[in-house]
This record gives structure tokens, sequence and C-alpha cells, in this order.
């Protein structure tokens, strides 16, 4: 197993969601942190509030019990996260978990979405996650035990209309993933890999989504956000104390929530004809929202 007391972690995304919800759990559980996002604001916010829970647990002369860095970073940018990578590792010399976090939304059908927006998705979801890998495996190489843990998303595993730029760079995610995995066990890596696919957790990422530009219908986004509220059951920290779990445990799938799992069970049995199915399912859920 990977433990994470006296661990390091790095993690990408960390200033909001699934991301700052791993740094505070991570942090309790005596984990130090470098934590990467764009939100420089917001990764003070997040270095502070595990500096405060630390001080209340512990007592001031303890406070530096778990040491946190925090670094802008753009995940599109690649030349940027080699830097983190560096400095991560600088700051952390035993960092030995890299969790590849951060993610953006993109709404509309692909004949709405324009190539560059496509593509700037696809640097952050996807390109993100590689160039994230290949800057730290080969520090995490040289640990004794360590774990990369990269998010895909249960639109990973199934792939609904109007999510063809999200789906494609998840999909991707998760094949790289399962590919490297096997890689370094055949190579007898001490680097263990997991990837994620969260079902409705409740973040912003649907509030925060850009939209294409072929996208005429202002009320079709905020339909979106009502559809993605009224799945959205599962909160920021249950689904990084389940990550941290299976970070703990060296699960290769780390499914997160019950309606991931109903989904991913439904596509192994209806692998091409499950969207209808589906799609009654989400309808019913919205309007059980509108009625409470």
């Amino acid at each position: 197993m990977t433990a994470i007391n006296g661990s390091a972690a790095a993690v990408t995304g960390a200033a909001s969601g699934i991301g700052r919800a791993l740094a505070l759990e991570l942090a309790a559980r005596g984990c130090d942190l470098a934590l990467a996002d764009r939100d420089e604001a917001g990764l003070q916010q997040v270095a502070a509030e595990i500096a405060k829970t630390e001080i209340a647990k512990a007592g001031i002369t303890k406070a530096n019990q778990c040491k946190v860095s925090t670094h802008r970073v753009d995940v599109g940018e690649p030349g940027q996260i080699a830097e983190f990578a560096e400095a991560a590792s600088a700051a952390h010399p035993r960092l030995n978990i890299v969790i590849n976090n951060a993610g953006v939304a993109l709404l509309g059908q692909f004949s709405e979405i324009e190539q560059a927006q496509m593509d700037w998705l696809f640097n952050i979801n996807f390109w993100g996650t590689v160039h994230g890998t290949r800057a730290f495996l080969p520090i995490l190489a040289k640990q004794r035990e360590a774990h990369i843990v990269n998010l895909s998303s249960i639109f990973g595993i199934i792939a609904p209309p109007g999510q063809t730029a999200y789906c494609a760079a998840k999909f991707a995610v998760r094949g790289f993933s399962e590919s490297l995995r096997h890689e370094l066990a055949m190579a007898n890596s001490p680097v263990r890999l997991s990837v994620v696919h969260p079902g409705g957790v409740a973040t912003n990422i649907a509030r925060n989504s850009r939209t294409g530009t072929g996208v005429t219908d202002n009320a079709r986004r905020a339909q979106s956000i009502d559809r993605f509220d009224a799945v959205a059951k599962t909160t920021p920290p249950a689904a990084a104390q389940r990550i941290i779990l299976g970070i703990e445990k060296n699960q290769p799938r780390i499914l997160i929530g019950n309606d991931a799992w109903y989904m991913d069970l439904l596509q192994r049995f209806r692998p091409a004809t499950y969207w209808p199915v589906l799609a009654k399912r989400l309808e019913k859920a919205v309007n059980a929202g509108k009625v409470s």
C-alpha cells in the first residue's frame, strides 16, 4: 500500500472542488503538499485553512507539522508543469504522490465547438495529465513507493451527447493511464497508478464551463447547470476520501458515487444502447429536483 502519513503529494487544480478537498484531507492525514492552480488567491486560502486546522488540532508549537508549498501553474502550458515538478521536488524531497486533478468543461455539440476550443480543453484535461505524468515520473521512480492518480470522469466510461470534447479527453486519460499502469507493472516500478472516474460531484465545474461559439441559446447553459446540480450528489470531501482510500489500497480504478457505479454497470450490459436509459433516468432526476 501507499501510506499517506509521512508522504508528500503534488496536487493540481488544488484551489477548488475535488483538488481543494484532497489538499485538506491529505493534510489532515499527515501528508506534505505541493499545491498547484492558476488561482493564486484560492491556493493561499487553502494553505491558510490547512494551517488554521493544524494549529487547532496540535497547538501552535506544532503548526508546521504539515509542510505546504503553493505554485501558480497553468497545466495547459507544458513548461509550467516542468517548472512545477522541479520546484515541488525541491520543496518536498520525499514527494511520492502526484494527483493530476485540474480540469475544465466545454458545453456544446460537436458542430457548435471550434477546433481552437477543443484544443484548449485537450491541452488541460488530457495533455496536462500527460505532461504532469511525464514531468513527475522520474522523481517518483526514485522513491521506495509512489503513486500517480489521474482524474478521468464517468464521462471516460460513458459518452452523453453535448460532451464530445470532454468525453474525448477523459476517454483518452483513461486509455493513457491504463496502458501506462501496465507498463509500470511490467517494469516492476515502485510507482502505482490509479485512474479516477467521478460521477456527479458538487463542484463549480458546470458553472465555470465555457460555451461553444456556435451555441446561441443561453437557456441551454442554464439547463445544463440545473441538470448537473440534480445529479451531483457526492460532496468534494467524500470524493477526496474515496480517492485517498484508493491510493492506500493501490486500487487501479476508482469509481466515485453510486451514480458512477450504476453507469459503469449499465455500460457493461448495454455498451451501444445505454444512452436512452440514462436519458430517461436523468430527466426523472431533474424533474424530481424541481418538485422538491
